[in-house]
């Protein structure tokens, strides 16, 4: 029953608005305090409540009016020093007005002290709109204050998710210049073959068929595991193989760990079709193209060594490298990298460094 109750409260406070939540709850708080110091000086009778009540109604009604008056005039926009200009004389403006409605219902109610008819009512008038400019001041500025806390979460909320939207349409950019070019040359690799040899043609384009599969599968999927990558490759190199022959020859070093890793999506095809397109097939004699992944340091290391060399930076040039680097950062931050390098005289590596996700 009391844990219904406590739901029941929690959903009524919900549905209230979080402002009149906070003016009720500011407004209360004053209301307390004057109650408690009244008591504590022996000054709490009917005079002081009817006093208090008429001062805190007042103040309720018209910090709302002021609300709108401020939201009217757009004073929370524009140069600072406008906004404290408009700042000051809204304070001042409404702090007049709730001094005069508080002095006509007063005296309409005959509420004055005994004392206070004694003193001048110009003084009193004076002290009454020097002390409504001071809490009308301290709502003001706790007003303020709770905008610029709510427009700056407003605007990191827009920029994060402007980052995130320019982070989806680069990734789609990159992506749409990967994918047609295993295709094109699967393509030129089955139609040589289909005269020649056309069983194997057949299983040419069945493992074309599973690389289309795989994309359309993936279609929405920025990575995809490690495993599911291999398969691609392995398809990809089979049909690679009919226009190479023995002159490709391709190598594995998994480590079996790996195979569920995150991979951006259509990575590794993309270099070792550079392997290929810029190491083995410039060599007359072929090559080798040897894939490794592995362990090390909190980072999981995948590497494409190829027989060939960099020749000035050719290799370093694509468009399919280049995207490699750039989708790294963007899927997986500043800790992902990429480099790719002379090995030794003869043999090019392409080094990818991911975060090992626990």
């Amino acid at each position: 029953m009391h844990c219904y109750s406590f739901t029941g409260m929690r959903n009524l406070l919900n549905r209230i608005p979080q402002y009149w939540l906070y003016q009720c709850l500011g407004w209360g708080i004053f209301l307390l305090i004057n109650v408690f110091f009244a008591v504590s000086f022996d000054k709490f009778d009917s005079l002081f409540v009817w006093r208090l009540l008429i001062f805190v109604t007042l103040g309720i009604v018209l910090t709302h009016l002021m609300r709108r008056v401020i939201q009217k005039l757009n004073l929370l926009q524009g140069p600072l020093n406008t906004q404290i200009f408009g700042f000051l004389m809204v304070t001042l403006g409404f702090s007049l007005v709730i001094s005069l409605l508080d002095k006509f219902l007063i005296d309409l109610f005959s509420l004055r002290y005994p004392e206070e008819l004694k003193e001048s009512s110009t003084f009193i008038f004076i002290a009454d709109i020097f002390n409504a400019f001071v809490f009308l001041f301290i709502w003001n500025m706790i007003y303020f204050i709770q905008h610029y806390i709510h427009a700056s979460r407003k605007q990191k909320l827009d920029t994060l998710h402007l980052q995130a939207l320019v982070k989806e349409l680069e990734l789609k950019t990159i992506k749409s210049h990967i994918n047609p070019h295993f295709i094109f040359n699967a393509l030129n690799s089955i139609r040589a073959l289909i005269d020649e040899n056309p069983s194997r043609a057949r299983e040419a384009i069945t493992e074309l068929s599973n690389i289309l599969r795989s994309s359309m599968q993936a279609e929405n999927v920025e990575t995809v595991p490690l495993s599911r990558e291999l398969d691609i490759v392995r398809d990809y190199l089979a049909l690679e193989h009919i226009r190479f022959e023995d002159r490709l020859k391709v190598e594995y070093e998994i480590d079996q760990r790996m195979l569920n890793q995150p991979v951006p999506y259509m990575m590794l095809q993309t270099l070792v079709e550079n392997a290929i397109k810029h190491g083995i097939g410039r060599n007359v004699a072929g090559g080798t193209v040897k894939i490794i992944s592995g362990l090390r340091g909190g980072h999981h290391e995948l590497i494409v060594r190829n027989t060939g060399h960099l020749n000035g930076g050719i290799n370093k040039g694509g468009f399919g490298l280049q995207s490699t680097a750039q989708r790294l950062g963007l899927l997986f931050g500043p800790g992902a990298g990429f480099q790719i390098k002379d090995l030794s005289d003869n043999t090019v590596e392409a080094r990818v460094t991911i975060p090992v996700l626990n």
